[in-house]
């Protein structure tokens, strides 16, 4: 990571004692953005914009702030993010292209050792959980937890280096020890279900006393983490873990995969879990989102979907997030076999607007599935599923909204893609979308006939039959 450093040469202060305090409390974020997907760049706290600004002709911006507290913060280009680690008085460039967002970027100047420490943590994390999916889960416990403690202590070991050769904050510290350290618990959290699936197994392997000894350590309540992935994903997968080895007695097991049927049940234990034992009150309100997301698009029965929105409201009535969890319920209804489409405006290739009910013709089911333009990986893979299909199914028309992408990028891609041009349309609001059509799964598509939904909640992958698919 050292190594990526590029030289620019940052604000030099030549100023009286005094001035040089008035000026060490500004924080400066500035930096290049090659190929450019949007005209700005905005500096988040959490999910509070915090400043931004535009690129300049030469795709350069600057941030200014004249007051800042220190800790995780990430900058958006749309459509992606990143985080960036900020202290009071820090003049920090970066530089990356949006070809390859998370791979070419770069940080330089004061605070560029922890930012790019935690960066070669985040792209390290990719690979590493490849390893450990395919090689590592096949161990027995002990020998599991003593590779992953190896490779989180390789690690610990070169922050601490860094840290005393340049000495940055004990908070700075603190988050990027609390990547790794997390990172390396979340897979502890999933070994005995990786593991499970991993060797066909029927039942969870038993595990040593000592396996879950870190828990000792866990905290669950702690501001400067509430938005660290690690932390965030460990804090998940723990919740979810203890719920189902507190309640596996009382929920359904099927017998054939040894997993849980009562969704409910498990549901509310989690919600019971997260009101317990965490109190922070932002991550209490973020987990209980996710745990609140995640059931409901289980499309449960309508009596336990009313249960468990019972029991969020009982538990979390002034989550933050009521307003999206609200409009979550109200999505998967209106998406119910013979309701209209909702009323959405796309943008066709030809430059016109269409609402969404009039794009399937009349007596013709219509398959409408999702992709994005930085997401080609999986426009390559919906590509070739939707070939197959079409193929198989001559009687459909498959079409295609494209989301979080600009017009020329979008029109671009349909070109590279040999994607049939009236079959393709651009959505200008991904949330709106998002939320209305309840668009969680790569694969998710919605079917209608006549401007009137058939299924509202089917996928690519398995809602057709063919001979294969691609993944």
């Amino acid at each position: 990571m050292v190594n990526k450093y590029f030289g620019v040469i940052l604000f030099v202060l030549l100023c009286s004692c005094g001035a040089e305090e008035s000026q060490s409390s500004t924080t400066y974020l500035g930096g290049e953005i090659v190929n450019p997907t949007s005209e700005q760049v905005v500096l988040f706290k959490g999910e509070i914009p915090i400043d931004s600004a535009l690129l300049d002709a030469d795709n350069r911006f600057e941030i200014r702030l004249d007051s800042l507290d220190n800790g995780l913060y990430h900058f958006f280009h749309k459509p992606e993010m990143q985080y960036v680690y900020l202290e009071r008085g820090d003049s920090l460039q970066l530089r990356l292209n949006t070809v390859a967002f998370d791979e070419s970027l770069v940080f330089s100047g004061s605070g560029e050792v922890i930012n790019n420490f935690q960066l070669e943590v985040f792209l390290d994390a990719e690979k590493e959980e490849q390893l450990i999916r395919e090689d590592f889960i096949h161990l027995e416990p002990d020998a599991f937890s003593n590779k992953i403690d190896s490779l989180s202590e390789r690690k610990l070991a070169q922050l601490n280096e860094l840290r005393s050769e340049e000495g940055f904050s004990e908070d700075a510290y603190h988050m990027a020890r609390a990547s790794i350290v997390y990172k390396n618990w979340f897979y502890k959290e999933s070994y005995p279900f990786w593991h499970r699936r991993a060797t066909d197994d029927k039942t969870l392997h038993n595990l040593p006393e000592d396996f879950y000894a870190y828990r000792n350590e866990v905290s669950y309540s702690d501001p400067r983490l509430t938005y660290l992935k690690p932390y965030y994903d460990f804090m998940k997968f723990h919740i979810g873990n203890l719920a189902y080895m507190g309640c596996k007695k009382a929920c359904e097991v099927d017998e054939g995969t040894g997993k849980l049927t009562g969704k409910l049940h498990f549901n509310r234990h989690q919600l019971e879990l997260i009101d317990s034992l965490v109190h922070q009150e932002t991550l209490r309100d973020n987990l209980f989102r996710g745990v609140a997301i995640e059931y409901l698009l289980k499309h449960d029965t309508e009596e336990n979907f009313q249960a468990f929105l019972e029991e969020f409201h009982k538990r979390s009535g002034n989550n933050r997030h009521l307003d999206e969890i609200n409009r979550l319920s109200e999505g998967i209804h209106n998406l119910r076999p013979n309701h209209p489409l909702p009323r959405l405006q796309v943008l066709g290739a030809d430059g016109e607007k269409y609402w969404l009910r009039d794009i399937p013709a009349a007596g013709q089911q219509t398959v409408f599935y999702f992709w994005s333009g930085p997401e080609q990986r999986h426009l390559r893979n919906i590509s070739r599923r939707v070939r197959q299909l079409e193929e198989h199914h001559p009687d459909y028309r498959f079409v295609g909204i494209c989301m979080q992408t600009e017009e020329a990028q979008w029109k671009n891609l349909v070109a590279t893609y040999s994607l049939t041009p009236e079959d393709q349309f651009l959505a200008d609001n991904f949330k709106e979308f998002a939320h209305t059509l309840v668009v969680f799964n790569p694969y998710k598509s919605v079917i209608a006939k006549d401007g009137l939904i058939v299924d509202g909640f089917a996928n690519l992958n398995t809602s057709f039959r063919t001979q294969s698919n691609p993944e």
